[in-house]
């Protein structure tokens, strides 16, 4: 039987965008077909938060409002708990699966000024792996991780697109500002309806919609 992973992303928005919807979605529909078993949470949730009802009818889902250093507040537990982390020492790799149970994404909290939670997850002791220097998104982050712990890719084997072009029409495109897993028909990976949602929101910025 495959082993179990858990995927954790921080949220501690209150709200939650259509962009993050999505994301959240796909990572939780992706970790399912990937192992029943595996555990998709989002953590630091603030009290009441509305999870959405795709999201919460998915049976890997997890709405969790203590944080990681609550949940593994043990040494043993968090020796067993990977931060994806673009400042780690060393890229994750195909051997980290036999290392680490559960695999922590803390990204960049919408404060003014932004406060850098994967920072304060690395000074608690978290022990960091990098997915590469370009910026994924959320989804994407999950994808690559999943790929290289559970199909056993190497991160230089991993098909990506970088800063795709979506074209709408013969008038209107837009190019994303992401690194992205290439999917089989050439296009990047990425959650349904999103393409609709920056199509429909072509005139606002990418930021807008998170």
């Amino acid at each position: 039987m495959p082993e179990r992973k858990t995927y954790i992303v921080e949220h501690l928005d209150p709200e939650l965008g259509p962009w993050s919807a999505l994301e959240y979605a796909a990572i939780a529909a992706e970790t399912q077909r990937a192992n029943p078993n595996n555990t998709f949470m989002l953590s630091s949730l603030p009290p009441g938060f509305p999870v959405p009802e795709k999201l919460a009818e998915n049976p890997v889902f997890k709405a969790e409002t203590r944080g990681v250093e609550e949940i593994y507040g043990g040494e043993a537990a968090r020796d067993r708990v990977c931060l994806l982390d673009p400042q780690a020492q060393s890229d994750l790799s195909p051997d980290d699966k036999r290392e680490f149970d559960v695999f922590l994404f803390g990204g960049i909290l919408g404060d003014d000024p932004p406060r850098d939670r994967t920072s304060e997850l690395r000074k608690k002791g978290f022990k960091g792996r990098r997915l590469g220097p370009v910026q994924m998104t959320t989804d994407t982050a999950v994808r690559v991780t999943r790929m290289v712990v559970e199909e056993q890719f190497t991160l230089n084997k991993i098909p990506y697109l970088d800063f795709p072009e979506l074209k709408f029409n013969d008038h209107e495109s837009t190019e994303m500002p992401f690194r992205y897993v290439k999917g089989d028909d050439g296009k990047p990976i990425m959650p349904e309806g999103m393409v609709d949602l920056i199509k429909k929101d072509a005139d606002k910025s990418i930021d807008d919609l998170f």
